[in-house]
């Protein structure tokens, strides 16, 4: 006769090999048990004088039914059943279901097994993650007790739903809603669309893009991207003929020069590689791309179609509406893309002028001087306030103003306006009338070769169909909550309608408007998120480079006199940095505003060598909340300009002692 503890072991097994339809774990588990089952009727003895164990050796061998022996056994088909369910969840999420099997056991045999896993009034002596020969024990919890048959349900439809997203993506677009024709539907491709689609893709939504132009948007085919190219042209150029910097290095470089059209065609044609690999991404995921101009035809309904042909009409659980901006052309300035140009037109690069006059010191206008004037050109900056680059800190503009200004062949006027520009005609030159930006009383005249338009941008938002949902644009922007979510003219929630983007105005760069459609894609599929804007880098590519997060110091300032805290300043520079030093780069500044008292990252400001790249760890520790008494404790490779960070945060003054957790210490959780 068999006793209860290998009557109970037969039965788990037989349920096992009856319940589970697959042949392959079928027959690992018959081949691994078969000898020890065949065994078991006839209590063989197994004789082993060579083998060590815990249990008290009789002197005619080891009993195969002993406890010992048992959790041998166990361990044996734990393992077998461990890989076949990773390998199921892995290759054939299909098959979830079936690999989701539960094994019981005799209370009198194993009774830790049966204790309650789910109990609302478990105590902490009974941790629901405990495992049991690499399985959760929940995988075992077969039982009748209420308790555990609730906690296996909850089990298998976790399973079942991660085995329903995995699905999903590994098909490329998912279903869509019975009632509509796609999830998410997104006006506008570019680097907010995008983002937008690629993470809808990847929650299992059915997504469809709308473009009227081309894959990309503003930042891929006429900003970011070309712009990169020219600086990175402009950036060599520079160095080869800093004649000084060069032979600091011990080098000896013949004079410089360019091609015109070779310069332009490495722009032109990284912006085509960038625009194919966003389409190709797409395409690769399953997303819709439909072309045409879209725009809101009602409540969850859009429309789109070329001019001459008909509209298509879909229908959409959410849309978002990512349409971008176009360059801001003042009244009075005639743009003929030829000596009076925009941002679109310089990108191309069909001449090098030998004076031109940029409209606007912010980003486009100093990185536009940055190029130009490594090309050979001498440049004018009109500028409508009383200092230039008005949107950076005000001491990192005046180091700026002295390497990137001052230097160069760049002459300014500040506090005037171009009240009327003409373009170059029948020989003459490029006409810029001046008036005083406050008195409007004239100033001046300018003659130049050509003049740059680089005074910001403005939402594209016409045609968009926005009246058919009474939203009405402030200033051109569509207005939104801090979850993008569009309002309407009554001060009210438009259900199911996002803005993302230079449309609705928040913070217009390419990267804010991705982060944007990916927090209205994490909202729309049930997880709240509120994007933090001050924890939003933005950087200017000239060489050097200028960075910024969060607040200006004067922002800072009025922020805490309003609230009552107090403001401090940390600085380092970049001639203490041993890679800027070997580099020859050591001109350059990092600025941190800081609350002394709970070590709060307010801004951070930097100018230097590879800026852009550096405003990282400092975004990212605003974004997480990361207190500096914290993040002063990090490591940093030596030597690299990352400790240009690492010694601003060293150098900060803060009262608030570091976390328990950033001082090693563990901490129960």
């Amino acid at each position: 006769m068999w006793n209860r503890t290998e009557r109970a072991i037969l039965t788990s097994l037989t349920r096992v090999l009856l319940l589970h339809t697959c042949r392959s774990l079928t027959f690992e588990l018959f081949t691994v048990l078969l000898p020890y089952v065949a065994l078991l009727p006839e209590k063989r003895k197994i004789i082993s004088k060579n083998i060590k164990t815990r249990n008290k050796k009789k002197p005619n061998g080891l009993e195969i039914y002993q406890p010992g022996f048992l959790k041998s056994l166990l361990v044996v088909i734990s393992v077998t059943l461990h890989f076949h369910l990773y390998r199921s969840l892995s290759h054939s999420p299909s098959r979830t279901m079936q690999s989701a099997l539960s094994i019981s056991f005799s209370q009198a045999s194993l009774p830790i097994l049966n204790r309650p896993l789910c109990s609302s009034n478990a105590g902490p002596s009974t941790p629901r993650n405990l495992r049991f020969c690499g399985l959760r024990r929940e995988a075992f919890g077969f039982s009748p007790s209420k308790q555990l048959t609730s906690c296996r349900f909850r089990i298998h439809s976790r399973r079942i739903e991660v085995s329903a997203a995995a699905s999903s993506s590994a098909a490329g677009n998912g279903a869509p809603s019975k009632s509509f024709d796609y999830d998410l539907v997104i006006i506008g491709a570019g680097v907010g669309g995008h983002g937008a689609a690629l993470q809808a893709v990847e929650k299992g939504l059915k997504t469809a893009i709308i473009e009227g132009d081309v894959v990309g948007g503003t930042c891929v085919n006429r900003g970011c991207v070309p712009s990169k190219a020219l600086l990175a042209v402009s950036g060599r150029m520079r160095e080869l003929q800093n004649e000084h910097h060069m032979k600091a290095f011990g080098l000896q470089v013949s004079a410089a020069g360019y091609d015109r059209q070779g310069v332009a065609d490495h722009a032109s044609n990284l912006a085509t590689k960038i625009r194919n690999n966003l389409t190709n991404s797409m395409k690769a995921l399953g997303v819709d791309i439909l072309t045409g101009f879209g725009s809101v035809l009602g409540p969850q309904k859009v429309k789109y179609g070329k001019v001459g042909f008909p509209d298509n009409i879909i229908t959409a659980k959410d849309i978002i509406i990512a349409t971008g901006s176009v360059p801001f052309v003042p009244k009075g300035i005639e743009v003929d893309g030829k000596t009076v140009i925009t941002s679109d037109h310089a990108l191309k690069l069909e001449s090098v002028p030998d004076w031109i006059a940029i409209v606007g010191s912010g980003y486009i206008g100093l990185e536009f001087s940055d190029v130009y004037t490594a090309l050979g050109s001498e440049v004018t900056f009109i500028e409508a306030l009383d200092q230039l680059m008005p949107g950076f800190d005000p001491e990192i503009s005046k180091l700026a103003q002295r390497v990137l200004i001052n230097p160069r062949k760049i002459d300014y006027h500040t506090g005037v306006f171009a009240s009327k520009i003409t373009p170059a005609k029948d020989g003459r030159p490029v006409m810029i009338e001046l008036i005083d930006a406050k008195t409007k009383e004239p100033k001046d005249t300018l003659e130049v070769d050509a003049a740059l338009i680089a005074t910001g941008r403005a939402p594209f938002t016409n045609g968009l169909g926005l009246e058919n949902i009474n939203v009405a644009t402030q200033r051109g922007f569509i207005p939104v909550d801090d979850r993008m979510r569009v309002i309407d003219g009554n001060g009210k929630l438009v259900p199911h309608l996002y803005c993302i983007g230079d449309a609705n105005g928040k913070l217009m760069l390419a990267h804010a408007a991705s982060a944007q459609g990916i927090s209205v894609v994490e909202q729309v599929t049930g997880r709240d998120h509120v994007l933090n804007h001050l924890s939003i880098p933005a950087a200017c590519f000239t060489h050097p480079e200028i960075s910024m997060v969060g607040l200006t110091e004067p922002q800072a300032r009025e922020k805490a006199e309003k609230e009552g805290f107090k403001v401090s300043i940390s600085k380092t520079s970049f001639k203490a940095n041993t890679k800027a030093l070997a580099e020859n780069e050591g001109e350059g500044l990092a600025k941190m505003i800081y609350r002394p008292d709970n070590g709060e990252i307010l801004g951070v400001h930097i100018f230097g060598l590879h800026a852009a790249d550096l405003i990282h760890e400092a975004s990212n520790a605003i974004a997480l909340g990361t207190r500096i008494q914290d993040i002063k404790l990090a490591v940093h490779a030596h030597p690299t300009l990352s400790e240009v960070v690492d010694e601003l945060f060293k150098a900060a003054k803060v009262e608030s002692p570091a976390s328990t957790t950033a001082q090693g210490v563990k901490v129960a959780v």
